[in-house]
C-alpha cells in the first residue's frame, strides 16, 4: 500500500468519524405553559404596549444626569456584578471545553526503541509522526451522547448570561431606589432643620412671655418638649441619610462623589412614563425567566446523554508516521508506518448506574421545569405589586398634598387666633405637630411614587433586548 494511498485512508477516517454524530437523544422541548393569568390586574389594552418596556434602555427612562452618572460607576466598578459577568466567561470556557470533545485529539510525538534481537545484536528504532493515543481514544458520537453534553454546557451558558443580565438591570434598579431614597431623606433632613429653627424662635417667645406673666408654665414644658422633639427629627434624619449613602457606596463599589450626594443638592428626578398596556407575555422576555428556561433545556439535554449510555461507544485510536534504526534517516529514509485501533464497547452490566442515571436526569428536568413555572409565578407577583402601587400610590401622594395645604392652613390660622388671644397655645402646637408630621409623609410619598416607577421599569426587564445567540 503506498503512502498516499494511507494518508487517504486515515483522512477518510478522521472525516467518517467526525461527522458521524447527527443525532440526539434528547427528548423534544416544549415551553410549559406560563401558570399566570393572561393579563396583569390594573393593566389595560396590551396589545398597544406589548415588549415595550423591555425595549426602552435605562439611560432614556432615568434621564437625569446625576442618576446616569451614579449608575455608569456602579456598572463599572459593583463587584457583584463583575462576579456575575466573569461567571458568564467562565461558562463559555466550559461550552469550548465540551465542542472539543466532539473532535479527536491528535498529538505530534517521536520515540526511541533500543533492545537486543534474536541473533545477539542491539540496535535501536526511532519513530515519529502523529497520533490519538489508546487512553485518549476519539470517541464516534454514535447517538448524540456528546452532542447532548455540548448543548447542555450551551444552555447553561445562556443561563449564566441570563444572570449576568438579571444583575445588570436589578443593580440599576437598586441604584435608583437607594438615590430616590437619599433624596427623600436629604429632604426630610432640611425640613426638621428648618422645623428646629421655627420652634427654637418659638420657645423663645414663650419663654419671654411666661417671664413676663404672659403664659404658663404648661406652655413653657410644651413648647420645650416640642423643641426636643424637633431635634430627635434632625438626629435620626441625619443618621438615615449616612446610611442611604452608605447604601449608594455599595452599590457603586466606590464612594460616590461628594457634588452628587452633598446635602442641599438634591433635585426632584424626572422618570419617563411606562406603558398602562401589560400582557403577561412580557415576562417571558425577563432575563432570570430567559435563564430558567435555558436551564430547563439544559435538563433536556442531560437527558439525551444519559439515554446515549446505554447504546455501544466505537472508540477510534491510529498513529502514522516514519520509522528507522538511524535518527538522521527519520524522514529521508524511513519507512513508513501506521496504525488505526477502533474498539467497541457494548454496556452489558454496570449494576443499574445507567438506569439511576436516567432517572435522575428525569427528575432534574421535573425539577427545572417547576423552577421555571415559579420564576415566572414570581416575576408576575412582582410586577401585579408594582402595578398595584403604580394605581394607587399616585392618588395617595395627591391626596397627602391636600391635606399638608390644609394643616400648612390650619397651623397659620391657629398661630394667628393665638396671637389675638382666641386660642390656646396648645392648639398652636398641635396645629405645628400635625402640620410636620404632614411634610413628611408627603417626601416619603413622593419617593415612593419614584421607587415605584423604577421598580415597575425593572420587573418588566426595562433595557434589555435579548441578542440571539447560536452554539
Amino acid at each position: 500500500m503506498s503512502k498516499l494511498t494511507v494518508f487517504k485512508l486515515a483522512a477518510l477516517t478522521t472525516l467518517v468519524a467526525s461527522l458521524v454524530a447527527c443525532g440526539s437523544l434528547a427528548p423534544d422541548y416544549q415551553r410549559p405553559a406560563a401558570p399566570v393569568p393572561a393579563q396583569f390586574p390594573l393593566a389595560t389594552n396590551a396589545n398597544s404596549a406589548k415588549a415595550a418596556v423591555a425595549d426602552l434602555p435605562w439611560q432614556t427612562f432615568f434621564a437625569d444626569a446625576r442618576l446616569q452618572q451614579l449608575i455608569q460607576i456602579a456598572l463599572d466598578n459593583n463587584r457583584d456584578l463583575r462576579v456575575a459577568l466573569l461567571n458568564v466567561e467562565q461558562a463559555k470556557t466550559q461550552v469550548d471545553s465540551h465542542n472539543a470533545d466532539r473532535w479527536p485529539t491528535v498529538y505530534a510525538g517521536a520515540g526511541l526503541s533500543r533492545g537486543t534481537a534474536s541473533d545477539g545484536s542491539t540496535g535501536s528504532t526511532f519513530t515519529a509522526g502523529l497520533s490519538i493515543p489508546a487512553t485518549l481514544a476519539y470517541e464516534v458520537d454514535l447517538f448524540g451522547r456528546l452532542h447532548s453534553l455540548s448543548d447542555a454546557a450551551f444552555a447553561q451558558y445562556l443561563a449564566t448570561t441570563q444572570a449576568g443580565r438579571a444583575a445588570q438591570i436589578s443593580l440599576v434598579g437598586a441604584v435608583a431606589s437607594s438615590y430616590f431614597a437619599l433624596q427623600a431623606d436629604s429632604a426630610l433632613l432640611d425640613l426638621a432643620q428648618q422645623t428646629l429653627a421655627t420652634r427654637d424662635d418659638s420657645l423663645k417667645l414663650i419663654q419671654l412671655r411666661f417671664d413676663q406673666g404672659a403664659s404658663s408654665q404648661l406652655d413653657l414644658s410644651q413648647a420645650q418638649s416640642l423643641l426636643q422633639a424637633a431635634r430627635v427629627s434632625v438626629a435620626q434624619s441625619t443618621r438615615q441619610r449616612l446610611l442611604d449613602v452608605n447604601a449608594l457606596n455599595l452599590l457603586l463599589g466606590q464612594a460616590a462623589p461628594v457634588a452628587l450626594t452633598a446635602a442641599g443638592t438634591q433635585a426632584p428626578v424626572q422618570l419617563a412614563e411606562l406603558p398602562v398596556g401589560l400582557s403577561s407575555e412580557v415576562l417571558l422576555r425577563r432575563p432570570d425567566v430567559l435563564q430558567a428556561e435555558q436551564q430547563l433545556l439544559a435538563a433536556h439535554a442531560n437527558i439525551g446523554a444519559a439515554r446515549a449510555a446505554f447504546f455501544p461507544k466505537i472508540f477510534l485510536s491510529t498513529s502514522v508516521g516514519s520509522v528507522s534504526n538511524q535518527l538522521e534517516g527519520l524522514f529521508k529514509d524511513g519507512s513508513f508506518a501506521w496504525s488505526i485501533g477502533p474498539q467497541l464497547l457494548l454496556p452489558i452490566f454496570d449494576a443499574g448506574r445507567n438506569e439511576a442515571n436516567l432517572a435522575a436526569a428525569k427528575a432534574a428536568r421535573e425539577v427545572a421545569v417547576a423552577q421555571y413555572e415559579k420564576a415566572i409565578q414570581s416575576a408576575f407577583r412582582e410586577v401585579a405589586d408594582a402595578l398595584a402601587g403604580r394605581a394607587t400610590l399616585g392618588e395617595q401622594y395627591q391626596a397627602q398634598q391636600a391635606q399638608t395645604r390644609s394643616e400648612a392652613e390650619r397651623a397659620r390660622l391657629t398661630e394667628l387666633r393665638f396671637k389675638n388671644g382666641a386660642s390656646s397655645y396648645l392648639e398652636v402646637l398641635d396645629a405645628q405637630r400635625s402640620l410636620f408630621a404632614a411634610q413628611q409623609a408627603e417626601l416619603q410619598l413622593a419617593a415612593l411614587v419614584q421607587q415605584n416607577l423604577a421598580t415597575l421599569y425593572r420587573v418588566l426587564g426595562g433595557g434589555w433586548t435579548p441578542a440571539q445567540t447560536t452554539p
